[in-house]
C-alpha cells in the first residue's frame, strides 16, 4: 500500500522538509536549502507550482508517471496526487516550490478566476518547459514572496501575497502560450489526429449510441486532458475545440442534405437527440435554416 503523505495545507509538508513556518497560508521552499530530502507522495489540498533545477526524476502524477526534466514546472490543485513514494533514501535537489491554501484567496478576484489557469488540470505529459529566461523570471517572483513572508505582518500583507501568486499565474500563463507557439508543428499534428478521429467517430457509428462527439471523448482518445487538448486546438485554428467539433458535423449536415436527405434524417445520422437541436446549430453557425440552405441548394 502506498505510503501518501496528506498536504492538507501548506505546513504539512513544509514542515515534512524541516522548513520553518513562514504563513498559515502559502510558503515558498528553496530545495537547495532543505536538501537532502525524503521523497514524498502527497494527496494535495493545496495549490502548488514545483520547480526543479536538478537532475531528471520519474514521478507519479494522477494515473501515471511524468518524467521531470531539469526547467520544467509542475503545477498541481487540490485534490490531485502527486509527487514519488518514499523509499528511506535522502536525496540531493534543487529546485523551488510555491504552495498556497485555497482559503488565501478567499473575497479576492483570484478566487473565480484561478480556475481559468488551465495548466491546473493538466495531465502528465503536459508541463510547462521553461526558457532559462523564464525559469529566471519566475525564481525571482518567488524569492520576493518570500521576502514578503519574512517580513512584518500588517493588514496589507495578504493583499500583496494574492497580487504576487496572481503575477506568478499570469506569467506562467505566457510561458504555456510561448510553448504551444514553439511546438506549432506538434499542436499541428494534434490537430490532424484530431480530425481522424471525428472521422473514424462517424465511419464506425459511435454517434448513433453515444451521440455528438464531445471534447472530453476526444481529448481522452488523444491522451490529453481536456482543458490541455481545448488550448492546443484554441492555439492551433483560433476556434475551440467544441467550436471545431460542431462546425465538421455542419459539415457532414450540408454533404447530407446535398445529397438529398432531409433534415430529419441528418439529424438523426449525425447522432442529435432532437432535429430542434441540429436546426438551432445549423442557424447559429451558417445564418439560415437547414430548410433555407435547402432552398438554396435547388434555385441555384
Amino acid at each position: 500500500m502506498s505510503k501518501i503523505l496528506k498536504v492538507r495545507d501548506v505546513t504539512d509538508y513544509s514542515r515534512y522538509l524541516g522548513c520553518a513556518d513562514q504563513h498559515p497560508l502559502i510558503c515558498v521552499i528553496d530545495y537547495a536549502e532543505v536538501s537532502p530530502i525524503r521523497h514524498s507522495l502527497n494527496s494535495y489540498g493545496v495549490y502548488g507550482l514545483f520547480l526543479r533545477d536538478d537532475a531528471d526524476v520519474e514521478l507519479d502524477y494522477g494515473c501515471g508517471k511524468y518524467d521531470y526534466n531539469k526547467g520544467t514546472l509542475l503545477c498541481v490543485a487540490p485534490g490531485q496526487v502527486g509527487g514519488k513514494e518514499d523509499d528511506g533514501n535522502r536525496v540531493t535537489i534543487t529546485g523551488w516550490a510555491l504552495l498556497f491554501h485555497p482559503d488565501l484567496l478567499h473575497g479576492f478576484p483570484l478566487e473565480k478566476r484561478i480556475r481559468e489557469y488551465s495548466f491546473f488540470d493538466y495531465h502528465i505529459n503536459e508541463a510547462l518547459h521553461m526558457t532559462n529566461e523564464e525559469r529566471d523570471m519566475l525564481v525571482s517572483l518567488m524569492r520576493q514572496i518570500r521576502k514578503e513572508l519574512e517580513g512584518k505582518t500588517d493588514e496589507l500583507q495578504n493583499i500583496i501575497l494574492v497580487n504576487y501568486i496572481e503575477l506568478v499565474l499570469n506569467f506562467c500563463q505566457r510561458f504555456y502560450n510561448r510553448q504551444f507557439i514553439t511546438r506549432k508543428i506538434e499542436n499541428s499534428d494534434i490537430l490532424a489526429r484530431f480530425e481522424h478521429l471525428l472521422r473514424d467517430y462517424y465511419d464506425r457509428k459511435l454517434q448513433l449510441t453515444l451521440g455528438l462527439p464531445t471534447v472530453q471523448y476526444c481529448a481522452d482518445k488523444l491522451c490529453m486532458s481536456a482543458n490541455y487538448f481545448g488550448d492546443v486546438i484554441k492555439k492551433t485554428t483560433g476556434d475551440t475545440a467544441s467550436g471545431h467539433i460542431r462546425r465538421f458535423v455542419i459539415r457532414l449536415a450540408k454533404n447530407g442534405l446535398a445529397a438529398g436527405e432531409t433534415v430529419s434524417q441528418v439529424s438523426d445520422r449525425l447522432g442529435f437527440e432532437y432535429s430542434q437541436h441540429f436546426s438551432r446549430m445549423f442557424k447559429k453557425l451558417e445564418n439560415i435554416t437547414p430548410s433555407e440552405y435547402c432552398q438554396q441548394l435547388q434555385s441555384r
